[in-house]
């Protein structure tokens, strides 16, 4: 049974809203899936942004390294020992048997002055005042045969001006730290020394020369705190001249060579 024509044309009607109806509802779920979706991404960045902001101004001295001249103080207490090598005729003729080497502590205290080459470079001249005791301990054969021990103690007051090359890692965007390794060399100048004077003959003085030439190589981290940088180091140097004076006492002749070991333990305020 055919249905009249305006029941025909009121149900088109009727399924012609029911059909935008539902194509609305799927837009609108598909709009909010979207926008849903692409707020992850808009939160992630800015939590990124939010911490990199918050990492920024938590980061120490920030414009620190970015400065052509930096000075300060260094303390630190060194280990100073000898590197003994000894006379080859000796050992057959002479009555000294052994001569061993011992380090002692002492302290430096020094002037910092840091020179800015590059972002990863620094120039590094720290003139300072070391403080080092050193002795030697020989084994002797007397004429029964018997051995005995005699000691001599060098007391030292250096003056010493290293100048080092000081190569830094990169400081991370949120820490306030930095790695760095340095070589170079040093001029010492032994203020103590006993170099010109003149020994009585019961007296037996070991005599050092007055000025030393070594190379050092170190490593260390630098902290930035609030107000200052503050760095730990670890540096060991190594004496190039022989440092004995020669006499007529068998202290001295049986030694062909008398370098200086120095390991070093700093604390430097910048």
């Amino acid at each position: 049974m055919a249905l009249p024509r305006f029941m025909w044309e009121k149900n088109k009607i009727s399924h012609g809203f029911s059909f935008l109806f539902l194509l609305s509802r799927k837009v609108t779920l598909l709009l909010f899936s979207l926008s849903l979706f692409s707020a992850f991404p808009l939160h992630s960045e800015a939590q990124i942004f939010n911490r990199k902001l918050r990492d920024r101004k938590q980061k120490n001295l920030g414009d620190y390294d970015r400065q052509l001249f930096h000075f300060g103080f260094s303390l630190g207490v060194n280990s100073t020992n000898f590197v003994v090598k000894r006379n080859p005729d000796s050992l057959r003729t002479d009555s000294v048997f052994t001569v061993e080497p011992f380090p002692q502590p002492g302290f430096n205290l020094g002037i910092i002055s840091d020179m800015r080459m590059g972002r990863f470079f620094n120039l590094r001249f720290i003139p300072t005042f070391s403080f080092a005791d050193r002795f030697l301990q020989y084994t002797l054969i007397d004429t029964t045969g018997d051995t005995i021990t005699s000691d001599q103690k060098v007391e030292s007051t250096f003056l010493q001006f290293p100048l080092c090359i000081k190569f830094k890692s990169i400081r991370p965007n949120d820490g306030n730290w930095r790695a760095y390794i340095l070589a170079g060399g040093s001029v010492s100048w032994d203020l103590a020394s006993q170099a010109k004077i003149q020994q009585s003959a019961n007296e037996i003085i070991l005599k050092l020369k007055k000025f030393d030439y070594s190379y050092e190589v170190g490593l260390g981290f630098d902290f930035y705190l609030r107000y200052f940088k503050f760095s730990s180091e670890i540096k060991m140097s190594f004496g190039l001249n022989n440092q004995l004076v020669k006499d007529k006492t068998i202290y001295t002749q049986t030694i062909s060579s008398l370098n200086t070991k120095t390991f070093l333990l700093s604390l430097h305020f910048e």
